[in-house]
């Protein structure tokens, strides 16, 4: 049996260089369909041919990019490459953001809660909200005070009346334990210019 080491770069996982990625959008003459629909910025709309298409964007020094592969003729864009995935790639990062900010904020309440502790916290549920933060609201019950759930209730529904115009319900009034909660999710902008 031969127990001699094997030469470097023998097994797959050795191998050095760099590992090639494969383009995200066929560009120019990699494009394979024959006829592609043109969209871009000072050029008529049309379905044309590859070689039509390809003289286009030589004319306006740019680059014929496939956006629509699927499509029947696929869509193609007159654009700058580069830019056009630099435009990509920010908006991409700027809707990750958006969706990773959206936090929890809890707002506690007792099943006594006076007008005035009621009042501030429902201002603060509005500035959570109008920052595009969900709400979780809930009535804290101790000891004995669990049979005055029905008062709870009210308390939420009330805080959800007040703030209709910021949030829409989620979740409605839900006793779990000595507790009973309420989630509230900011509306949308779209949907307030709605009203």
């Amino acid at each position: 049996m031969n127990n001699r080491p094997r030469p470097f770069g023998d097994r797959p996982w050795q191998r050095r260089g760099p590992v090639k990625k494969e383009a995200e959008h066929r560009i120019n003459e990699h494009i394979r369909a024959q006829k592609v629909r043109v969209v871009g910025d000072n050029v008529e709309n049309d379905v044309y041919s590859r070689e039509d298409a390809l003289k286009l964007a030589q004319e306006r020094e740019m680059d014929l990019v496939e956006i629509v592969p699927n499509a029947d003729p696929p869509v193609c864009r007159i654009v700058e490459y580069q830019k056009f995935l630099y435009d990509k790639k920010k908006k991409e990062k700027e809707m990750k953001a958006r969706q990773g900010k959206q936090v929890v904020k809890e707002i506690r309440f007792g099943p006594n809660t006076d007008e005035h502790d009621f009042n501030f916290k429902v201002k603060h549920a509005m500035t959570f909200l109008e920052e595009g933060n969900k709400v979780k609201a809930y009535v804290h019950f101790k000891g004995r005070s669990i049979a005055y759930k029905e008062k709870g209730e009210i308390i939420l529904l009330k805080f959800a009346q007040a703030l209709e115009e910021y949030g829409r319900v989620e979740l409605m009034p839900k006793l779990e334990g000595n507790r009973m909660f309420l989630h509230m999710a900011p509306i949308t902008t779209g949907a307030k210019k709605k009203k």
